[in-house]
């Protein structure tokens, strides 16, 4: 999990948009969840664009997929938006507040477009839907690269 600039200071900043919740508590409760799916975690927090790039980049060894959040680069950052789509993970997009529902140039989401999905405005629950999400989607594609008993064994009378 990626959390983008100033989301260190939820629970303080503008809690009728973004949720009165601290980060602390958002990322325990996502924690919990991917120990009862069995999956680990990293989650990291930054409010520097590059430290984030960094990130995203190092996440294409030894991780499997990528949630983010990514505030206000969301509309910024097409180093963020490029960093994802060189890694290929499949990667779940969040914000807390409903983009589409703000200022006009929230609307526009560089990230959505290389993204797996977007999650927007069910506030800290879009983490944990995020997480369900991407678990689902990863298990799908495991059980689509493994070949079947009966498929294995046509592949071994055929030869």
């Amino acid at each position: 999990m990626l959390h983008g600039p100033n989301l260190n200071l939820l629970g303080t900043r503008e809690q009728s948009i973004y949720c009165s919740q601290s980060l602390y508590s958002i990322d325990s409760a996502w924690t919990k969840l991917a120990d009862d799916l069995a999956v680990e975690v990293d989650i990291r927090q930054s409010n520097s664009e590059g430290e984030l790039v960094n990130w995203i980049q190092e996440s294409g060894s030894g991780y499997q997929g990528i949630i983010i959040n990514p505030a206000a680069y969301t509309h910024t950052s097409i180093a963020i938006r490029d960093a994802i789509a060189a890694v290929g993970l499949p990667t779940v997009e969040v914000h807390l507040s409903n983009i589409q529902q703000r200022e006009p140039f929230r609307h526009h989401s560089h990230v959505a477009g290389v993204a797996l999905g977007q999650i927007s405005g069910l506030g800290p629950a879009g983490y944990l839907l995020a997480l369900r999400g991407l678990h689902e989607h990863l298990s799908a594609q495991r059980k689509l690269k493994k070949p079947s008993a009966a498929s294995r064994r046509q592949k071994s009378a055929s030869r």
